[in-house]
């Protein structure tokens, strides 16, 4: 179905009428003007990378950020570095028509100060996913019904369904998502937060604090989840860390450990929030108390 998709997008782009000059906001307020859709596409973000290639515009990329792994043809791309060390002379020998990066990305004045054409855009609610790829198929050119709202829509059914394959008993779970070492958690607020709500567990993490807050270790100790997700790259001495032995989850060993695949799966708010959804569901279904 991509594949018959992006054919398709292929053609109306080759086929199609002359294009009228239009401008895409970004999660800045800064606008990029486009004389007709960019056919050189530089991605530093996995989430936008994933976007694009779900609205058929794989084949316009020309490189990545150095996590972006799904599909699998972006991994033959050139690999640019992170939000932190983007590759700016990598960058610019590509000649791209567009950057697409995440908001706190380091590199967005040093690549403007050259002359390129950047757009900052970074999901962390469900309202943001729906919002970006707004933008993303604002830049390409996609009908919306053909791209933003159809990618929404069947994310939207997949955690539904998700939620309706729970059985009463897990409902009310009380939930830590660790994102990250330090430690940084998925609150309520956060896309990953909403879609545990949906799903009929409670977040332990409330939105007042931010999407991906850093806590105090302690916090965790105190909230006193019933069930803990988190990715094998960072559960390493989880249950050594102070009086996490008292925790619930640690003392009744309810941690869910996803591979990295599935943390890539789960931290990344785009298309494949549905799977993450029916990641989430199994951990609640195998281990909630």
């Amino acid at each position: 179905m991509r594949a018959t998709w992006a054919c398709a997008l292929a053609a109306a782009t080759l086929l199609g009428p002359a294009w009228a000059a239009y401008e895409v906001q970004d999660d800045r307020g800064q606008s990029a003007r486009f004389e007709q859709p960019p056919q050189r596409i530089i991605s530093l973000l996995p989430s936008l990378t994933e976007s694009l290639c779900e609205m058929g515009a794989c084949a316009r990329l020309v490189g990545v950020d150095r996590y972006s792994t799904w599909p699998a043809s972006v991994r033959a791309l050139p690999h640019l570095g992170g939000l932190d060390d983007a590759n700016v002379e990598g960058i610019v020998a590509l000649r791209p028509d567009v950057v697409l990066l995440a908001k706190s990305a380091r590199v967005t004045p040093r690549l403007e100060q050259l002359g390129l054409k950047v757009l900052a855009l970074e999901p962390k609610s469900h309202a943001d996913v729906q919002r970006v790829l707004q933008k993303i198929g604002q830049v390409l050119q996609v009908p919306e019904a053909q791209g933003a709202a159809r990618i929404w829509r069947v994310i939207d059914a997949e955690v539904s369904a998700a939620a309706q394959s729970l059985p009463a008993r897990v409902r009310q779970t009380r939930v830590y998502y660790e994102v990250n070492r330090a430690p940084y958690a998925a609150s309520e607020s956060s896309f990953i937060g909403e879609t545990l709500t949906r799903l009929g567990a409670r977040n332990v993490v409330p939105a007042s604090l931010g999407p991906f807050p850093k806590l105090n270790p302690e916090f965790v100790v105190r909230a006193n989840p019933d069930l803990i997700m988190i990715g094998d790259r960072n559960f390493e001495g989880l249950s050594q860390r102070p009086g996490w032995e008292r925790i619930r989850a640690v003392r009744e060993n309810r941690i869910c450990r996803f591979p990295p695949e599935q943390s890539d799966v789960l931290v990344r708010p785009g298309p494949r929030m549905g799977e993450a959804a029916r990641l989430m569901a199994r951990c609640l279904q195998e281990m909630a108390p």
